[in-house]
């Protein structure tokens, strides 16, 4: 569908009642113009591990997408195997947006995120500038739809438990990279899987131990050993 033109939403024939012109533009001065999407499709231009050498670059869009089957996971496993009740499309919508203000910050290294408390501060503050920012390009109306996934924040208890599986789909998905880059012969990862690894056992999340125990094997596997698979039984 073409973006440049009035989009006639109204019945067959194009003939539409005054009551019923919600959706159609008829004078294209009176619809204002939002840039939220235009700007969240621009995650797939920031790549990610900066500092490293890659052999195969990661962008914000991918691992978005990632985090957000992670997180997903993470709940249905919690709710399937550990009896408890998450709200699984929730937390897979906060890992779709959990990036979204590095579209106007960029991605800053963790060494460097993370290099003392007033830079970690200084950045969290800068964070929730574009945050902002983000939540402005949207109609006043859906703010109220959208503030919460794009600030990430919640003083909900279920959503606090929510975000802990959030930061570990975050750090699984990093340690999926560190697995794939050294897999090539990359050194470059070595040390992030290993203080990757690390930082998920203190975890101490049984959801987080189930998907390495049940699914991280595969990720080092090649595709003919996991289709032989698929026809073992």
């Amino acid at each position: 569908m073409q973006a440049n033109g009035p989009l006639n939403c109204g019945r067959a024939g194009g003939a539409v009642p005054a009551s019923e012109r919600r959706c159609r533009e008829e004078d294209t001065n009176i619809v204002k113009k939002y840039h939220f999407f235009g700007m969240m499709a621009r995650l797939k231009l920031i790549n990610r591990w900066s500092l490293m050498r890659n052999t195969r670059e990661e962008n914000l869009a991918e691992h978005s997408l990632e985090v957000a089957m992670i997180a997903h996971a993470l709940a249905v496993i919690g709710n399937c195997y550990l009896d408890k009740n998450l709200n699984e499309e929730r937390i897979a919508l906060l890992g779709m947006y959990h990036d979204a203000a590095e579209i106007i910050t960029g991605d800053l290294p963790t060494p460097v995120k993370y290099h003392d408390d007033r830079i970690r501060d200084n950045y969290k503050e800068l964070e929730k500038e574009a945050q902002g920012t983000l939540l402005k390009l949207l109609p006043e109306k859906m703010w109220g739809s959208y503030q919460d996934i794009i600030y990430q924040e919640t003083t909900a208890q279920e959503d606090e438990y929510l975000l802990k599986l959030l930061k570990a789909a975050d750090k699984i998905s990093a340690y999926i990279k560190c697995v794939e880059e050294e897999q090539t012969g990359n050194r470059d990862f070595s040390s992030a899987k290993e203080s990757t690894y690390k930082a998920l056992s203190d975890m101490n999340l049984e959801e987080v131990g189930l998907f390495m125990e049940m699914f991280m094997e595969s990720y080092g596997l090649d595709l003919d050993t996991m289709s032989k698979d698929l026809h073992a039984d």
